[in-house]
């Protein structure tokens, strides 16, 4: 795929497809955009963008929040109630899930 069919996929695409989450609606939104925010400043680097959005989320939301972004990777967590969000935004996949 070539730079330009890359963006214009990227631009059909620039929406959260969420695949799970028991988040109330509220805190989804604000995690959603937050997230979005950190993969559009660290658009080459998701360990970084993963690391911001879990010191945000620790600072927001209480402490011990984990954050997986990448393109192919599988999982399988025990989470707290009402603290876990998996979604895809373009070309990734963005799960981020509190334990107790």
């Amino acid at each position: 795929m070539d730079k330009k069919d890359e963006a214009d996929y990227k631009r059909t695409h620039s929406f959260a497809l969420v695949r799970g989450s028991d988040m109330p609606d509220e805190m989804r939104a604000e995690t959603i955009e937050m997230c979005v925010t950190a993969l559009e400043k660290f658009a080459s680097d998701n360990e970084k963008a993963a690391k911001m959005i879990k010191e945000t989320m620790d600072k927001t939301f209480g402490s011990l929040w984990n954050v997986v972004i990448g393109e192919s990777f599988g999982l399988d967590i025990t989470h707290d109630v009402k603290g876990l969000l998996y979604f895809y935004f373009c070309t990734v996949a963005i799960c981020i899930w509190k334990c107790s």
